[in-house]
């Protein structure tokens, strides 16, 4: 068996659930196939529509430095997965590529680990217990090769989350999940504090919105908090709107951190970087 890993950040993704739930506010990945000359392709945003049209895939047959994160914009408590293996685009896509057998899924603190079928179609994987949180990993550690080339990228079509019998994402997200170039740069969850053990989180999600988040170890000494608002990134440019008010500042991504230049709010400042 290849060993196939999905963990935590980078490529972006996005957005929405219903309105009468939980919001799922992005998936990312590392890398996956055909990037560069079909960006939109195997993107892992495709994991979120619950369609068997679209598919991420890893970037080679050797994906152990591929990495998916999905992120809420609120806390969640997932009871189970709903997922759909391989490339079930069709009969043929489905046999030209690996597919998952083995995959953990992480909320940084607990994990559960499930075997998945290799058949097509969406399969139900209970979380006994379940999971919460606002940002989970999953992590495919073996794979069912396909017959023909040891080569093949592996793929999931699809995973859908659920909480209680909630499904927090699927075909209602179909025109929703668009690849937007522009805002690839924020979108995601960034970490603030110690190196390993971070209390700041700054999430971007693909509606728009964003979270901050301060979230000490100590509680008796120390009051958490949670700032909510929409951004906007123009050219150069990232617009916050924080507490009523509006903040634009210049921002840069360079080795796995994000700066901000001009006039914000304490908590929001940074440095931030992409790594707990």
């Amino acid at each position: 068996m290849a060993s196939l890993r999905f963990v935590l950040f980078s490529v972006f993704v996005p957005l929405l659930a219903r309105a009468d739930g939980a919001t799922i506010g992005y998936a990312q990945a590392t890398g996956y196939f055909k990037k560069d000359s079909r960006p939109t392709r195997y993107q892992p945003l495709n994991l979120l529509d619950a369609r068997d049209a679209t598919a991420w895939c890893t970037t080679s047959s050797d994906p152990l430095n591929d990495q998916l994160t999905f992120g809420f914009s609120d806390p969640v408590t997932l009871t189970e997965l709903r997922i759909s293996n391989g490339n079930n685009f069709s009969e043929n896509d489905w046999s030209q590529f690996a597919r998952g057998s083995r995959v953990l899924i992480k909320n940084g603190k607990e994990q559960r680990s499930l075997q998945l079928e290799d058949v097509r179609g969406l399969k139900t994987y209970a979380l006994s217990p379940p999971l919460s949180g606002t940002r989970f990993s999953v992590e495919v550690l073996d794979v069912h090769p396909t017959d023909d080339d040891p080569d093949a990228p592996a793929c999931l079509t699809d995973i859908v989350f659920v909480a209680d019998g909630k499904h927090l994402n699927g075909q209602w997200l179909t025109t929703q999940l668009k690849y937007d170039k522009a805002v690839q740069y924020v979108m995601g969850t960034w970490f603030g504090g110690y190196e390993g053990t971070p209390d700041h989180f700054l999430s971007f999600n693909y509606d728009g919105t964003y979270r901050y988040s301060y979230e000490p170890y100590d509680q008796r000494r120390n009051t958490p908090r949670v700032i909510r608002g929409r951004f906007d990134v123009v050219g150069t440019r990232l617009r916050f709107e924080v507490e009523g008010k509006k903040y634009t500042v210049g921002y840069g991504r360079d080795g796995g951190k994000l700066t901000f230049d001009g006039e914000l709010p304490e908590g929001l400042k940074g440095p931030w970087r992409a790594q707990p």
